[in-house]
This record gives C-alpha cells, sequence and structure tokens, in this order.
C-alpha cells in the first residue's frame, strides 16, 4: 500500500510514537481514529466506520466530536485498553499536533465508578540481605498513594495486598514480568491490565531521587522506609509512569504513606473471598458484608468503609477511639441524622482535588468543592453543640482538618463562581458580575451592545411602520432583520437584502453589521477573560489540594462512623470489648448478613489458651458453617471499629483470620476441588501464628475417607500443639471427637438436632460435646431426592451402623444381589466376586452365608473371642507380640 500522507499519515506516524492500543487525533471539532484503531473501536464502541482518501489508498476512518471524547475513552479504558490523545493546536503554519496524554486503566480520572481506582507496581530486589518485594499503590482520582515491601519469601502476602487493593493496572518490575508463575497467579486474583513499563524507572537509585523529588528529601527517612530499595523502586516506578501519561495529577499526590504487616489483620484472597467481605461468592455486590453495613451518604465515606472491612487494625487503641466515636453516634439520633443529612450534599473532594491538578476541572467542579467545603463549619457545629459527640474522638477527627482555610478558600470560590456554572469553560458566563473589574468592563459593553439589538425591533418598527419586523442571529446570516413578504415594498432604501424565503426576507443594515461586529469581538474578548480567569482559579485551588483531600477524608471518616452507628443502631448491635489477651468470648451471637433475611439463632462463643480448638459436629445444613463465619466476622467488624452481632462480646486482638470454608472447583486452572483444598490447608498451616483465628470447614472431605481423616487428625494435631492459635474445625469425620480426650486444648461442641416427634428438626443451637450423627439422608430428602433413593439410603446406612452386609441389588441384571461389605481398612466396598449371586426370594436382609456373607470356623471364632477379651493397654508388648504369634499359629492350622 502506498505510504499514507496527509492527516492520516499524520495520524499513522503519531501512532508510532507510542505504545498505546489506540489513538484518536483531534482535527478541527472532531477527534479521529484511521486504520486498524477505527474498525477497533468501532466494533468495541458500535461508531460509524466511513473511509478516508489518502494518496491513492483509502483507510478506515471513525470519529467523535471533541464535546464527548470523554465518554468514549473512558469506555475503551473500562475494556483494558490504553488510549493515546493527540491534541491540536494553532500554529503560524497553521495547525499542529502532538500526543498530550495516555489515558490507562490505572491513569484514567473521568471514571463512573465511586470505588477506588488503583495503579500498582510490584517489585522483587535483590539486596545482601535476601530478596523483597515492594509494592506501591496510587489511587491518581484521590491523591491516596501507599507503598510497603514484604519478604520475598511470603509470594502469598504479596499477592493478597494486590487482591485486596483490587488495583486496574499493574506494573511489575523487571524481575517479574518475565515469571509465568506470579503473572499466572496475579491473573487468577486480579482482573487488572498488566503494563510492561521501562525497567529503568524501577532501578532504586533513579527511583529514590524521583520519590524524593516529589515528596521532599526527608520523606522517606520520615516515614521509616529509607532503607527499603524494593518499596522505594515501586513507588519510584509509579511516579514516573503517571508522569509519563501526561495525566497531570501527581500534583494531586501529595502525601507518601507507608504501611507494615503488623498494622493490620491478615485477610488472604480466599478468607476474603469466603467471607464475603465485598462480594459473595457467587460474585454479586448485593449479599456481601459490605453492602450489609453501609449506610454511607458519599462517595469517599464508602470507600473508606470498605477499606476498613477489608483491611482491619491491631492498634487497639485505634479500635477505642472509632468504637467510641460510634458508641456517641448511637446514642445522639437526631445529632447523627443531622449530620448525615448534610453530608448528603457533599461531592467527592478527593477526586476534584485530583481534576483541579490534572487541569480537567470545570466550573461545575469548583462550585461542588465550595459547597463542599462549606459543609466542614456545619458538621462541626453539629458536633460541637452535642455534649456528648463533643467530647468523642468524633470532634478530634473534625479538628484533622483546617476550617479556616477551608473556609476562607469556599469564600473565594463563592466569590467568583456564578451559582449554577455552564458545563464548558470556554462560553463565558463562569464569574459572579464584581470579580475582576476588567472583565465587568467587558461585561457592560457587551451587554450594552446587545441591548441595542434587543431594542433594535421596536426602534425600526417605529421608524419604518413595519409591524411584521423582527431581528434574530444565526451562523449562516449572522444578525438580520427579517420582515414578512407582505410589507417587503416597505422598507427603506438602507436596508440591503441577504436572503429571501418563503414568506419573509432578510436583511441587514450598516448599523447593524458594525453592532454585529462589536458583540463577536467583545463575546470573545469576554470568552478568552474567562478563561484566563478560571485557568487561574483552577490553578489556585489546585495548589490547595491538601487541604481539598485533609477534608475530604475527614468528612468521609464523619460518614463511615455514622454508618456503622445507623447498623448498629438499627440491628441491636453491641460495643465488643477488645482487649490484648486471648479470649474469645460471645454471648448470643450472630451472622451479620443471615441475620437480615432470616429469623436467627443466636449462639454463644467461648475460647481462650486452655480451651483454644473446637470441634464442631453436628447435622448437615444446620448452621456449623454459620456459626463458624460469624465468629471470624465478630472478630473482624471489632477490628475496624464497629460494634458487632452480638448480646456482649470480648474479643482478643488477632494478627490474621484464616479460612478454608468449602472448595471452589479449579479445574480450568488444572486443579481438582481437592488440590485446591490441601493448598489452601497448606497456607494457614504456613500463615498462621498463635495470635490468629482460624476457621477450617470439612477438611480431607474431597478424598478418600481414610485418608481424609487421616489429614484431618494430622491437621488438629498440628494446630492445637504446634500454631496453637484459636481454631473452630467443623468436621463430618466423628472420629476426631475423640481428640477432645487426649488434647488439653482440644473442646468438643455440636449443632443440636431434636428427634423427639420422630421427625429431625435442626435446632441451629450449639451446644458443648460432641454428636454421632450428620443425618445426611435426611438432608437428601429435604432436597428433593426421590423417595427409593432416600429410602434405600436409610436402610444401606441402618446395616452400615449395624456391622451387617449390604445386598447389592440388580447386580447381575438377572434381578438377584450381590453382597458387599465395607472394608474398614481400605474404606471401601469390597464384594464376594463379581459375578457371585445370592438368592433372596425377594428378601433384602436373607443371606445364605451369614451377617458377613461367610461362615466362620472354630478355630477363627475362638481367637476372635480372645481379641475382644484382651485389653491391650494392659498386655505387655512382649506378651502381647507372643499372643499375636500363637494367633497366627492357630489360624494357618499349625
Amino acid at each position: 500500500m502506498t505510504e499514507a500522507t496527509g492527516i492520516v499519515g499524520e495520524f499513522l506516524s503519531l501512532k508510532e510514537e507510542t505504545d498505546a492500543d489506540i489513538l484518536t487525533m483531534q482535527c478541527g471539532d472532531f477527534y479521529e481514529f484511521f486504520g486498524d484503531d477505527a474498525e477497533l473501536v468501532a466494533e468495541e464502541l458500535d461508531l460509524k466506520v466511513s473511509q478516508k482518501s489518502s494518496h491513492g489508498s483509502s483507510y478506515p476512518m471513525a470519529g467523535v466530536p471533541v464535546a464527548d471524547l470523554t465518554p468514549y475513552v473512558s469506555a475503551l479504558v473500562e475494556r483494558g485498553y490504553r488510549v493515546a490523545v493527540a491534541d491540536q493546536h494553532e500554529t503560524a503554519d497553521g495547525h499542529a499536533r502532538e500526543i498530550t496524554r495516555v489515558v490507562t486503566p490505572g491513569t484514567h480520572l473521568e471514571t463512573g465508578d465511586a470505588s477506588a481506582q488503583y495503579l500498582a507496581a510490584v517489585v522483587r530486589h535483590s539486596s545482601r540481605d535476601g530478596d523483597d518485594y515492594g509494592l506501591a499503590f496510587a489511587d491518581v482520582t484521590t491523591g491516596q498513594f501507599q507503598v510497603t515491601q514484604l519478604d520475598a519469601a511470603d509470594v502469598g502476602a504479596v499477592l493478597t495486598e494486590l487482591y485486596t487493593f483490587a488495583p486496574a493496572e499493574v506494573l511489575p518490575g523487571p524481575d517479574l514480568r518475565n515469571d509465568d508463575d506470579f503473572l499466572d497467579r496475579l491473573a487468577e486474583r486480579s482482573d487488572a491490565a498488566v503494563t510492561l513499563h521501562a525497567s529503568a524507572s524501577f532501578e532504586p537509585g533513579r527511583a529514590r531521587h524521583r520519590v524524593r523529588q516529589h515528596f521532599g528529601a526527608e520523606t522517606l527517612d520520615s516515614v521509616g522506609i529509607a532503607d527499603d530499595d524494593a518499596a522505594i523502586a515501586a513507588a519510584g516506578a509509579v511516579l514516573a509512569y503517571v508522569e509519563e501519561t501526561g495525566v497531570g495529577t501527581l500534583a494531586a499526590v501529595t502525601r507518601l504513606q507507608a504501611y507494615g504487616a503488623r498494622e493490620h489483620v491478615a485477610l488472604d484472597a480466599t478468607t476474603q473471598r469466603n467471607l464475603e467481605l465485598t462480594e459473595t461468592m457467587q460474585g454479586d455486590k448485593s449479599g456481601s458484608l459490605f453492602d450489609t453495613v453501609d449506610h454511607t451518604v458519599t462517595a469517599a465515606g464508602g470507600r473508606l468503609l470498605r477499606r476498613w472491612l477489608q483491611r482491619p487494625r491491631r492498634d487497639r487503641g485505634e479500635l477505642q477511639r472509632r468504637q467510641a466515636a460510634v458508641a456517641a453516634l448511637t446514642r445522639e439520633a437526631m445529632a447523627r441524622e443531622t449530620i448525615r443529612e448534610t453530608l448528603s450534599g457533599a461531592y467527592d473532594l478527593e477526586r476534584l482535588a485530583s481534576r483541579a491538578t490534572s487541569g480537567t476541572a470545570d466550573g461545575r467542579d469548583l462550585r461542588a468543592a465550595q459547597e463542599t467545603l462549606a459543609l466542614l463549619p456545619q458538621v462541626a457545629d453539629a458536633v460541637a453543640q452535642t455534649e456528648r459527640l463533643a467530647d468523642s474522638p468524633l470532634a478530634d477527627a473534625l479538628s484533622g482538618a483546617d476550617r479556616e482555610a477551608a473556609a476562607s478558600l469556599a469564600a473565594d470560590l463563592d466569590d467568583a463562581l456564578v451559582s449554577d456554572p455552564p458545563g464548558t469553560v470556554t462560553q463565558g458566563d463562569l464569574f459572579r458580575y464584581g470579580y475582576d473589574d476588567s472583565l465587568d468592563a467587558v461585561i457592560d459593553d457587551h451587554e450594552a451592545a446587545l441591548e441595542w439589538l434587543e431594542t433594535l425591533p421596536r426602534r425600526e418598527k417605529d421608524r419604518t411602520g413595519i409591524t411584521h419586523l423582527s431581528v434574530d442571529r444565526n451562523k449562516t446570516d449572522g444578525y438580520y432583520i427579517q420582515v414578512g413578504k407582505s410589507e417587503t415594498d416597505s422598507v427603506p432604501d438602507e436596508y440591503e437584502e441577504i436572503k429571501t424565503l418563503k414568506n419573509s426576507k432578510r436583511y441587514t443594515i450598516p448599523e447593524l453589521d458594525e453592532k454585529e461586529r462589536a458583540v463577536l469581538r467583545l463575546e470573545e474578548r469576554r470568552h478568552d477573560m474567562e478563561y484566563e480567569l478560571f485557568e487561574d482559579l483552577r490553578a489556585r485551588v489546585a495548589e490547595h489540594a491538601p487541604l481539598l483531600q485533609d477534608v475530604g477524608r475527614t468528612l468521609a471518616e464523619v460518614d463511615a462512623l455514622a454508618s456503622l452507628a445507623v447498623h448498629a443502631v438499627e440491628n441491636d448491635w453491641s460495643r465488643p470489648e477488645v482487649t490484648d489477651g486471648d479470649e474469645l468470648a460471645i454471648d448470643a451471637g450472630r451472622h451479620p448478613v443471615v441475620e437480615q433475611t432470616t429469623e436467627f439463632v443466636p449462639n454463644d462463643l467461648y475460647m481462650d489458651r486452655d480451651r483454644q480448638f473446637l470441634v464442631v459436629t453436628g447435622p448437615n445444613m444446620s448452621g456449623k458453617s454459620t456459626y463458624m463465619r460469624q465468629a471470624a466476622l465478630i472478630t473482624l467488624l471489632a477490628q475496624t471499629g464497629s460494634f458487632v452481632p452480638a448480646r456482649a462480646a470480648t474479643v482478643g486482638v488477632v494478627d490474621g483470620i484464616y479460612t478454608r470454608v468449602g472448595a471452589l472447583d479449579e479445574l480450568a486452572q488444572g486443579r481438582s476441588t481437592f488440590m485446591v483444598e490441601m493448598q489452601e490447608l497448606s497456607n494457614i498451616l504456613h500463615s498462621a501464628t498463635e495470635d490468629s483465628l482460624v476457621i477450617l470447614d470439612e477438611v480431607g472431605r474431597g478424598t478418600a475417607t481414610f485418608d481424609g481423616i487421616s489429614i484431618a487428625w494430622a491437621a488438629v494435631e498440628y494446630i492445637s500443639t504446634r500454631i496453637r492459635c484459636k481454631t473452630l474445625f467443623a468436621t463430618h469425620y466423628h472420629e476426631l471427637t475423640s481428640l477432645g480426650d487426649s488434647l488439653d486444648t482440644v473442646q468438643n461442641v455440636h449443632v443440636a438436632a431434636d428427634e423427639s416427634d420422630g421427625d429431625v428438626t435442626f435446632l441451629r443451637t450449639v451446644r458443648d460435646g460432641p454428636t454421632n450423627r450428620s443425618y445426611g439422608v435426611h438432608v437428601a430428602d429435604l432436597a428433593g431426592v426421590p423417595e427409593p433413593v432416600v429410602e434405600r439410603s436409610q436402610e444401606v446406612l441402618d446395616r452400615l451402623r449395624d456391622d451387617k452386609a449390604i445386598e447389592v441389588r440388580g447386580s447381575t441384571g438377572e434381578g438377584g444381589t450381590t453382597q458387599a461389605v465395607f472394608d474398614l481398612s481400605s474404606g471401601q466396598f469390597a464384594t464376594g466376586g463379581q459375578n457371585e449371586r445370592v438368592e433372596t426370594d425377594g428378601n433384602p436382609d436373607a443371606s445364605t452365608d451369614g451377617e458377613r456373607g461367610e461362615t466362620l470356623d472354630a478355630e477363627t471364632e475362638a481367637v476372635l473371642e480372645e481379641l475382644r477379651d484382651l485389653d491391650v493397654n494392659e498386655t505387655p508388648p512382649v506378651e502381647l507380640l507372643a499372643k499375636v504369634q500363637e494367633w497366627q499359629a492357630e489360624l494357618d492350622g499349625e
């Protein structure tokens, strides 16, 4: 194909300059896509494709109006594309175009989602002290910037952080971009777009210089990461990437926050999913813990509450501070609702700050900032005027924002902007009269010229006597005088005809032409002046980005605390006692989500160092999993500073919550349900400490019975004797309940069932001690399994319990039965022979060979009788061995 020239050639040349997936180039009033990009966006966004000729060749072309670009770019970015934008500007020779920004999933400002939108970098760094992972997370829409460093031996913790922050885009460092195992595991836990950013940006020396340059020379020391090369490398790479994309938001990133593992409760991805913190196991937001307790009225408050749930704290002082604020709000209903009603008018100041610093904020954004800043004193007054709130940590939270500076900026914005600014910053009508003297003079002249035009029809009618005369304006004719055809003979000689219509004619006069030119000059001057003034005002607001962020975060915290108070009041939750001890005591606890949709049966729970491991048994569908999950959720809620669904609770601070509740089938990734189960168990056994809370549901159920029992048995012993953490362990392997007799800290509890009326009723009440039944057949009946299957299941179960042989019906296809015995040594059924038939004359209990399908001889019976009577525990080993040899000889007929 002949090389393109002109606009298409310029487009293709610019496309070669960028590694973005798609380029859009401004051409006058439109942004155009050409070639493959045009076909791609046409398919993705349902745009119409036309053809553009260039040097004898034809190229696909699609375009959108300049004013409509943002939603189209947003749609492409949300699909994971990186979009380069080339803007047009005037030059002495005409027009020039250059790429001004690259919009990526992690740097997109115009997101319609209120959730945080993180750009992440992850680095694996080697040093003399060993390998480390560095992680940096920046939300360019709010200015949040957080970093941490983790031991490279704990890649699971790295993946957990990436799962928790859920970044929209990840920049893997040089050592990770070719690590297929890491990238595969990342893809399993995240939908983030993966971008290969320049390796040089991750170089520790360059990254350190960039971080110091942006945040200040002493920042690394002050936040405690001066020696954390991996964390600094990740932070520097993020800063470089944001700067290179040209989105202009770095000015909003004003504060570097370092966090460590000891500050938060460890919640791995499996636990967050199992406990359904932000979405259900089916992927729905509705029905999650966050959805249940979220009563926030602001986007920022919702983001903060979500973060609290995903990152519970271990700092008891901070938790007690939040609790005290929630407690005060629960007791002051009128003040609480006043505060929430005030906050409902707040806009997202953190995001408005980023829009101001990036130069994308318009008049409505700045007016929204003004209105929200003005709410701070109203909220503070509502707190100060209520004694209980004034004496609570809520007042301290409000003191974190500079009220005087906020009030001053709000007043400046209110003085400058009209109450309802237009949606564009280039068409004027942004500023109040009196804001700028020079602008006022232009406005006065403009208004005078418009008044002259408005009064022209009346003056001309009086002068000419023409009744059907009007003055109007359009883009084609400019200003004109229109006269009805019935009176065109009466127009004065100075009227110059410019157009004939069906029922009228249009004219102009010298005075009208002159005034039109004056109006156009004044309008252009007014728009230019207003745009310059607005850019100056927006820049001044951008300088106050830290103030906007502080006020936004303060209002968000008040909103989140009020949300917890609302839920506590409406659902009768109580304030837990959070301690540094080992006790977990819950009086009449409930599941925070399940109680919303059913009449919940509360249960107690008590655990401490002496009662550390609870083996939970009971019927299927009786509520074992719910009981264990509610214990985990109550602990989690207490460590977010929330009240909890219980009559009372004492919660010892834990360092991590680990769960294994069911297994998601991951055959598509080459992993069976049992492999997933074992990997989750392995993670818990490696990660949990004596200060953790572990929830295990049905360990070992995915394999053969005796393999499963063995694994579960060993896991109980290991956790209870080696890790020694608080553990709830649900099982249907009733053999495990005997561990309560031999392991000091292991106790049994069970979910009770009532069979007094001849039927089974699940009481959903947890009591001490074990149970020896699971009522699986009853659950099958409840599930609608056909009655013949249920009846036969009960029959087989009864014979197994009585240690009797089972007749396998219809096994020969000739109407007979074959006996099968459950072999406890192998955990499998064994039959007397594939073709062996047992005639039963229709009686399933009849057997020609006795209960086990065979008749024992007298010698064997005698040996078995001696074995039954022998006390193994009281027999010396040598004597026991001699006895076994004697029995072997007897059975061999010697």
